[in-house]
């Protein structure tokens, strides 16, 4: 893809399966989050296609959510009118739009906020709420923009697991950009490893780990594997720049 006169990646063909978490990983500059950008439709490449189910993207593509890493939330709106927004302007009514917000605040843990307003809530609600939003919309495909990038370690590992708890229960396809090993390979069924700038896949690799996950699987030996796997390749990539 390239934009004016810079090249951002070349010969990226990924390809994504219903319900499938694919992560992205990659050294800082390589265009994750143009990447992400590119298939959300926020951005238009001068050169190269990003297509969904067969079909081009050209403007915002039907049935796509994204979540952003510093949260997106309107400071103005309450936590139930920032999660139905998504539905009202695609021209759902008032009254099935909040309840829809309420039954996705009750999932995301945010019971009891929903007359809240974003600067009386933490960043870890505040991402919840960026999540339901997401999630509001029943969309085909979720595209994280490093969801917990601006969130305290702490928090951060609490909503990673809430995510998969979700997830678990909700399965929706899902494009999972991070720069953190440990969370791609948590998340993903596959992980993406960008190289280079234009950057390219250095690798496509499966993650043979169980479909239920949870803090467990961090010490086994497969997820060891394969996060030592992920950071060399990283590492290699940035030794060749």
């Amino acid at each position: 893809m390239r934009f004016g006169e810079r090249t951002v990646s070349k010969d990226i063909n990924l390809t994504i399966g219903a319900g499938e978490v694919l992560s992205i990983v990659g050294p800082s500059g390589c265009g994750k989050t143009t990447l992400l950008r590119a298939v959300a439709g926020l951005i238009r490449p001068a050169d190269g296609v990003v297509r969904i189910d067969g079909r081009a993207v050209d403007g915002t593509p039907d049935g796509v959510a994204m979540v952003f890493q510093h949260f997106g939330l309107f400071p103005w709106k309450t936590v139930e009118s920032n999660v139905a927004y998504a539905l009202r302007v695609r021209g759902t009514g008032k009254k099935e739009a909040l309840e829809r917000a309420r039954e996705l605040i009750t999932l995301v843990g945010l019971s009891g906020f929903e007359k809240s307003y974003p600067h009386q809530l933490s960043g870890g609600m505040q991402q919840r709420t960026g999540l339901a939003r997401a999630l509001a919309v029943r969309p085909r495909l979720l595209l994280m923009d490093e969801p917990f990038g601006a969130l305290d370690a702490q928090t951060r590992e609490v909503l990673q697991f809430e995510l998969l708890r979700i997830w678990q229960d909700h399965p929706v396809t899902m494009l999972f950009v991070t720069h953190s090993i440990d969370e791609a390979v948590l998340f993903g069924n596959r992980i993406a490893v960008l190289n280079g700038r234009p950057s390219g896949v250095a690798e496509l690799i499966d993650v043979r780990l169980p479909a239920h996950r949870d803090r467990s699987v961090l010490a086994t030996p497969e997820f060891l594997a394969i996060r030592e796997r992920v950071w060399s390749l990283i590492m290699n990539a940035d030794a060749g720049r």
